[in-house]
């Protein structure tokens, strides 16, 4: 790494430690010519897959599409930004886990359903409500009884 006060290229680490729950490494490092020192942080790059449609198109995974739909659902909800991001967190370990280069969306909208059901059961109702289309207040009812049926399921299904 070139130093960003002289640009000299030989610098030498003088530290590192772990920061950020063991996902950043911390480096302060030391430069050979003028002996200014800086810190770098260093972070695994991990490419997220693609999402295939129902359509058969392919489109990016946008984090900040799956941040705002959970948002939406949990609008007005008694849920903390830390709760919000540690269940986006989740959500991308699952997608990236799989291991593919596409996963279907279905998985990312079932993933995001199964999380909000056991972090907040309205926000649940309110994002199937959308991802799943309802037509009509039957539709709500019948997701109302399904998860009052059974408010300890871990899994959703139809």
């Amino acid at each position: 790494m070139h130093c960003p006060y002289c640009t000299a290229v030989d610098t030498k680490v003088v530290d590192s430690r772990l920061v950020a729950e063991g996902q950043q490494v911390r480096r302060r490092r030391e430069c050979t010519s003028c002996h200014e020192r800086y810190t770098t942080y260093e972070t695994a790059e991990l490419l997220m897959p693609r999402l295939l449609k129902s359509d058969g198109s392919t489109q990016p995974f946008d984090e900040q599409k799956l941040r705002a739909g959970i948002q939406r659902a949990l609008e007005k909800r008694p849920v903390g930004v830390e709760e919000i991001e540690a269940l986006v967190n989740r959500i991308k370990q699952q997608i990236r886990s799989s291991g593919d280069r596409e996963v279907p969306a279905r998985l990312l909208g079932e993933g995001v359903m199964s999380e909000l059901r056991k972090l907040d059961q309205v926000a649940f109702v309110r994002f199937a409500s959308v991802y799943r289309s309802f037509e009509d207040i039957s539709e709500f009812k019948a997701e109302i009884d399904k998860l009052t049926a059974h408010p300890e399921s871990d899994s959703y299904s139809d």
